[in-house]
């Protein structure tokens, strides 16, 4: 593995606290039942885009929401794409990436992608 791709590869080791890992199919379901209480968000995030990572660091770096206000989980297309792909399917949301989908009342509400992902965005979402 090159320099750069080191660099661009992080992984879950640096996603916010806030942020939950989305690492099986069963999660769906849990999202669609929490977001009957409260805003629920996908982070769709490719561990090997250039793009993605920026958009990640940016989400990071203006993070402001508390786990009350919205919930956040982080799916990582490398590891888990058969996730994202039943996204797509059962929601009808076309898969893109880096990509937020925002799920309200069980059902996706908002979804915007590259560089159309932005907290003030998402604050625009709830």
């Amino acid at each position: 593995m090159g320099f750069l791709d080191r660099i661009v590869s992080q992984g879950m080791k640096d996603v916010p606290n806030a942020w939950h890992p989305l690492t099986s199919k069963e999660q769906l379901d849990t999202i669609v039942e929490e977001s009957k209480a409260q805003p629920v968000a996908i982070f769709k995030h490719s561990t090997r885009c250039g793009i993605s990572h920026n958009i990640k660091y940016n989400l990071e770096e203006n993070w402001d929401f508390e786990d009350q206000d919205l919930k956040f989980y982080y799916l990582d297309l490398l590891a888990y794409r058969s996730i994202s792909n039943l996204i797509a399917q059962r929601f009808g949301v076309v898969h893109q990436s880096p990509q937020v989908i925002v799920f309200k009342d069980g059902v996706p509400t908002f979804s915007t992608s590259h560089h159309g992902i932005s907290v003030k965005r998402l604050h625009g979402a709830l």
